[in-house]
């Protein structure tokens, strides 16, 4: 039986990264995400809805939506099911925070006036399934809005990250170097483990521990933990029923245009052994009428030379009754 949670169910996830009591352990993974470049750190999260900007347009739910100290926005999502359209969907995210923060309406008869500046928007997308050949094969892919000439960054303000943990390719813990690989390592393996690895390194992985530990749930949690994880088994068993019927049909198909092609390329060969077994036995008939020919020819002189028919048989190889024919 599992010990700890499975962070890739939606309650899950949410438990980890997306309540106020433990905003640590997301500071902490977006600092490490982000090493080198920002520090963060405090966060406030923010309403995980925005509205829509018409009645018969639809609202956007983000699984974790949140600003830094700073005033970055920071978007995180948690994908376990494969989306055609899933760069695409996470670039309409991003863009609708972009132009949400712009300045609408007027205060009584002043216009509001706003220089368009803007905080700059943070998407952090973790995939949890095979993300196929058309997107690279790695995994981790950072994008920015940059200058295509000389490769520098045009504009800080959109920013996206994806992390296709499939690709993550240490299987150890000892292979981790730093504390992003381990954290992605842990989230890969959680619901595995016996014994949350790295508490002696870093304490946030400790907390982590405490606050997955199945264990440790309270009824209420546990409750909504089991039908999140339902929905999640209940995909993959879906998705598995759904490959396992397209890996049928596709045998089944493959054997009967196998058959099909099998019957055709039998007819092909047939007919061509056909053709070189009636040249091969034509020219063989061929021969032998022509050598059968010669020695009735040879058999005819000598007749008319008088030759004895003991002769004959004896230089052409045919009967006395076949010379006897031709007399």
């Amino acid at each position: 039986m599992a010990r700890f949670i499975n962070p890739f169910s939606d309650w899950g996830f949410k438990k980890i990264f997306g309540q106020e009591i433990n905003k640590d352990l997301l500071i902490k993974f977006l600092n490490d995400l982000l090493d080198g470049e920002h520090h963060i750190t405090d966060l406030v999260f923010k309403d995980k809805e925005q509205q829509p900007e018409a009645a018969d347009m639809r609202g956007i739910i983000y699984d974790i939506y949140c600003s830094t100290d700073k005033g970055e926005h920071i978007i995180v999502e948690m994908q376990n099911r494969y989306q055609p359209f899933f760069t695409d969907r996470s670039i309409y995210y991003a863009s609708r925070d972009i132009v949400n923060q712009g300045v609408k309406g007027t205060v009584g008869d002043t216009h509001i006036k706003w220089d368009y500046r803007l905080a700059p928007v943070y998407t952090v997308c973790l995939l949890n399934y095979d993300v196929g050949a058309h997107t690279p094969t790695k995994f981790r892919t950072d994008i920015a809005l940059m200058d295509m000439e000389d490769k520098t960054v045009f504009s800080d303000r959109l920013r996206f990250i994806y992390l296709m943990l499939p690709l993550f390719s240490k299987n150890e813990e000892d292979e981790c170097e730093n504390d992003f690989e381990r954290w992605i390592y842990i989230l890969k393996n959680m619901s595995t483990f016996e014994r949350m690895p790295f508490q002696a390194r870093n304490a946030v992985f400790k907390k982590l521990s405490e606050i997955t530990d199945i264990a440790a749930l309270s009824k209420d949690e546990r409750e909504k933990y089991d039908e999140s994880l339902k929905v999640l088994r209940d995909y993959h068993a879906t998705l598995e029923g759904a490959t396992m019927l397209g890996r049928r049909e596709g045998i089944e198909k493959g054997l009967a245009e196998g058959r099909a092609e099998g019957r055709a390329e039998g007819r092909a060969e047939g007919r061509a052994e056909g053709r070189a077994e009636g040249r091969a036995e034509g020219r063989a008939e061929g021969r032998a009428e022509g050598i059968k020919q010669s020695q009735l020819d040879t058999a005819r002189m000598m007749l008319e030379d008088g030759e004895p028919v003991s002769k004959i048989t004896r230089y052409t190889g045919l009967t006395k009754e076949e010379i006897e024919t031709i007399r």
